[in-house]
């Protein structure tokens, strides 16, 4: 009984709930003429359902002779009219609570749990601020840089224009009044771990991965270490491994481990930039990957689980092993694990391997290898042209 297409006329003594331009509104022929009904609510769940309550008590009563002429037992809060145009009542203005809350259960479906956990961060946010209106774009401005730091300021300030352009487009704002403000907030560039880009030697790395092997605690871990150095992959994907994934001449990346909030760590489907990735076996994984493999082996084990069998928490790795193991090497300039992946890269390409080919392995973009490891060698010759 509900038509999403307004231009669809309603069967002779059918009554209808419509959508026009993002409101609802009933249609309905009583007396030979045809009805339009605008009932000044917003296209949700919610009023669907209350408008599909009026179309019903409109059709029983049509049938049943007991139809009110008046019109006000259907529709006490907008008006009656036979014109196709009809102009809905104006409504009061959402919160920006409200309009987020609506934005974010409709974008969250089929979405990974970190987006949704982002979803709800946005929420606590616009909870703490005391200034809701739509129409108050610039005083909400001028109290997230006051309250929120800079970097959050203009996530959230991103995430509240996307809403209300979406908004926009569903008829609940005329305008999106943060649109481009975002681009006000001045931070301070700062480089995450991912890219802070300080690569090991091929030296540094050999010695990195004997003291995991000689450590009396985290020698466990040896060759997860291993495994990073040799295939540049991220460590989420490396943690996320099962033996299915890991065939005589390839191993299939297409999961990554990610925190999911409350949560906690939870498996998601495709990686950071691509659905799944191949990266070839060479003799030296070969060996390292035959000397971890079970003699029972389960497909579906993780290839580097913990020491319960379970997977293995990242944060909780780099805060005790591989601090602890680099600590042990003092004439070796500390630096986060994720530089595994960027001395894989920087090896590769000391070796004069394609960019287009480095990039298809660790999964990024033949432009980002030229432009971070990229570096002239006096080897080779200047070809004749």
């Amino acid at each position: 009984m509900y038509a999403k297409n307004s231009r669809r006329k309603a069967k002779a003594g059918s009554v209808q709930v419509s959508d026009r331009r993002g409101y609802l509104r009933i249609i309905f022929t009583y007396g030979g003429k045809r009805h339009f009904m605008a009932t000044g609510f917003p296209n949700t769940p919610l009023n669907r359902k209350l408008a599909q309550e009026t179309a019903f008590q409109i059709q029983r009563d049509i049938e049943y002779g007991e139809f009110d002429p008046t019109y006000q037992k259907y529709k006490p809060q907008s008006a009656l009219t036979t014109v196709e145009d009809a102009t809905p009542l104006p409504t009061a203005m959402p919160t920006l609570s409200e309009l987020w809350a609506q934005y974010s259960e409709v974008r969250k479906l089929g979405k990974s749990p970190s987006t949704v956990r982002m979803y709800g961060w946005v929420a606590n946010h616009l909870e703490r601020c005391p200034l809701q209106s739509p129409n108050d774009p610039q005083a909400i401005f001028d109290w997230l840089c006051g309250h929120v730091p800079p970097e959050s300021t203009k996530r959230v300030l991103m995430q509240l224009s996307a809403c209300c352009k979406w908004a926009r487009n569903s008829g609940l704002l005329n305008s999106n009044p943060f649109d481009g403000m975002a681009a006000k907030v001045k931070i301070k560039k700062t480089g995450t771990e991912e890219e802070e880009i300080n690569p090991f030697t091929k030296e540094e790395r050999d010695r990195i991965i004997v003291a995991f092997k000689e450590n009396r605690y985290y020698k466990y871990y040896a060759p997860l270490v291993e495994f990073l150095f040799y295939t540049g992959c991220r460590p989420s994907e490396a943690v996320a491994l099962q033996w299915k994934h890991i065939g005589t001449s390839t191993v299939t990346f297409e999961r990554a481990l990610v925190y999911g909030g409350r949560a906690g760590l939870v498996l998601k489907k495709g990686l950071k930039t691509q659905e799944r990735r191949k990266f070839p076996v060479n003799s030296q994984l070969t060996t390292l990957l035959k000397a971890i493999r079970p003699f029972k082996c389960d497909p579906e084990t993780p290839v580097f689980p913990s020491r319960q069998g379970k997977l293995i928490d990242w944060h909780n790795f780099t805060n005790r092993a591989w601090m602890t193991v680099l600590k042990s090497l003092p004439d070796i300039e500390y630096r986060n694990p994720y530089q595994t992946k960027h001395t894989f890269c920087s090896l590769c390409r000391a070796g004069d391997i394609p960019s287009i080919q480095i990039a298809k392995w660790v999964g990024t973009s033949p432009e980002m290898i030229d432009r971070v490891y990229a570096k002239p060698t006096d080897h080779i010759q200047v070809p004749e042209l």
